[in-house]
């Protein structure tokens, strides 16, 4: 019997466990199970709330994909995490710290009920996104389906693409996203954002989740989509991110610093499954 909680951030849903007052050891395929939206709970992602591994931190925060996947980063999995250690009493501080598989997070509860995500400095190295480019660039292309695509690229702790679209209602995300998702380009393959510049201050976006499909919102995929904007001159330094779901605040001052990202977190019932 394992006891969880179902959340969601602006529409983008979690399973989140207690996997420090339980014994919890999951296989690939019974994280499936739990996320089909017919047969089990259903979710875009599985966070595991564990002890610290390092003596600077609360906890440890991991992440896992609807089809069974270990990743390293997700944003709004983040602040669903901070509301949840806060409501099973499992910190009271303002500010936790979080091991992650590709550093650590920083969550500030703000007084008016958000939850704030140093989501730490990007990464624009070919290498550390990963991508198969010799040399950096605010600009890649890929052929898919015997046509040129243009993408900005970064490592918000995960690999995303961000394409510029005219209108992100009719964006080719289902097919152009799941196509660039498994790219021979991207060795760890990569989530594929379609990014609508309202203005330098306002954008849209649609985020396919490499993993999951289009989902609701992306934190850290907002995050990285104002990061290619900001890098390609079209934005300014703090952005609100329309999403499907809902509207996240973006904060970066540029390189070197980390990037704040700013919104809610709804608990949305507790269970129990057996599996």
């Amino acid at each position: 019997m394992i006891n969880f909680t179902k959340m969601h951030g602006l529409g983008n849903d979690f399973v989140v466990i207690d996997a420090i007052n339980q014994h919890i050891a999951l296989t690939s395929e019974q994280i499936r199970l739990l996320s089909d939206r017919h047969f089990g709970i259903g979710f875009d992602q599985l966070l595991l709330v564990e002890k610290a591994a390092n003596s600077n931190a609360d906890f440890k925060y991991r992440i896992f994909n609807a089809d069974g996947g270990e990743v390293a980063q997700c944003g709004n999995g983040a602040r669903c995490f901070a509301r949840f250690v806060r409501d099973k009493k499992l910190s009271d501080k303002d500010e936790i710290r979080v091991d992650t598989n590709s550093g650590q997070l920083l969550l500030r509860f703000d007084a008016d009920n958000l939850i704030t995500v140093n989501m730490g400095i990007p990464r624009h190295a070919p290498a550390e996104i990963p991508l198969l480019a010799e040399e950096e660039s605010r600009f890649y292309t890929v052929k898919v389906n015997d046509t040129e695509k243009a993408f900005g690229a970064v490592s918000m702790g995960n690999p995303h693409a961000v394409i510029q679209v005219t209108d992100v209602k009719t964006a080719p995300v289902a097919e152009l996203g799941r196509a660039l998702e498994s790219h021979a380009f991207f060795p760890e393959r990569v989530n594929v954002g379609f990014m609508q510049v309202i203005d330098r201050q306002h954008v849209k976006l649609r985020v396919f989740e490499r993993g999951a499909a289009e989902t609701l919102a992306c934190g850290s995929g907002a995050c990285a989509a104002v990061v290619i904007g900001i890098e390609q001159n079209l934005l300014d330094h703090t952005v609100s991110v329309d999403l499907p779901g809902g509207t996240l605040a973006i904060s970066w001052l540029g390189r070197g610093e980390p990037v704040l990202m700013t919104g809610p977190a709804i608990s949305v019932f507790e269970g129990r499954i057996t599996l």
